[in-house]
């Protein structure tokens, strides 16, 4: 128990010196000051010991990138289906998955406003193999009238864009008096909807639906209000209206 409490400790001392090792990609070492056999066994084994780097940059490094491994495992068993009828939910996605590859999780994503499906869901396959063989048979298949959209979610984000988005979502203010806005660019925001909207009517609100743990645009977004006149007006003047490219749809959310 003490020589674990020391390597902790170890591992404790400077994170920034540790990011300076890995950034320099030196080797990490275990000197012999702690090369007791009691320490070594909490290691793992392919390190070697040389007195040329100290051991907290090992620790610190080894915790790292296990968690790393452990994150970019899972998302590459985690498939994106998109463009699914809003009729399908979670038992009949998997049903139609499973003819493909084995399935741990499936999760059809619904607008908590309206309750209605976003459109698409997240399939967790059990291995790698799986969801490359349901992405590779599914994409492109069609369910009822609708092409599928399949493929390997990305990475999370992280830093400031994840900030921003989060800022996005809590400065939405949600009302009964509210548009869905359809067929979107992949350039739109929430401010182009606000600056599109508010030359005709008084916007309470606006936000562009993302791929949940991505930038991605979902394609689509809420407008609200406050009033039904002001909705009724909304969807006259911009129903089928161009905006960045595309024509977009708008009808009472």
């Amino acid at each position: 128990m003490a020589a674990v409490t020391s390597m902790f400790a170890i591992a404790h001392q400077s994170k920034s010196l540790a990011v300076q090792a890995r950034a320099a990609k030196q080797p990490v070492s275990l000197p012999k000051s702690i090369g007791s056999e009691a320490c070594r066994k909490f290691l793992p084994s392919p390190l070697v010991a040389t007195p040329s780097v100290p051991s907290r940059f090992r620790v610190y490094v080894v915790a790292e990138d296990v968690a790393v491994q452990g994150r970019s495992g899972e998302a590459a068993r985690r498939v994106y289906v998109g463009n699914i009828p809003r009729t399908v939910n979670n038992d009949e996605l998997k049903k139609i998955v499973e003819e493909h590859g084995a399935v741990e999780k499936v999760e059809v994503m619904y607008d908590k406003y309206s309750g209605r499906s976003r459109r698409f869901g997240f399939v967790t396959a059990k291995t790698v193999e799986d969801a490359n063989a349901v992405v590779e048979k599914l994409n492109g298949t069609k369910i009822g009238e609708r092409q599928i959209k399949a493929n390997i979610t990305e990475k999370p984000l992280t830093g400031a864009v994840n900030v921003l988005l989060q800022n996005e979502e809590t400065q939405f203010v949600d009302s009964p008096y509210k548009v869905y806005v359809g067929n979107l660019s992949k350039t739109v925001t929430s401010e182009s909807l606000i600056k599109l909207f508010s030359d005709t009517v008084k916007v309470v609100g606006a936000k562009v639906s993302r791929v949940p743990g991505t930038s991605k645009s979902s394609g689509f977004g809420f407008v609200t209000f406050s009033s039904d006149e002001d909705v009724e007006a909304a969807i006259s003047a911009f129903n089928n209206a161009p905006l960045e490219g595309q024509k977009i749809r708008v009808n009472k959310a």
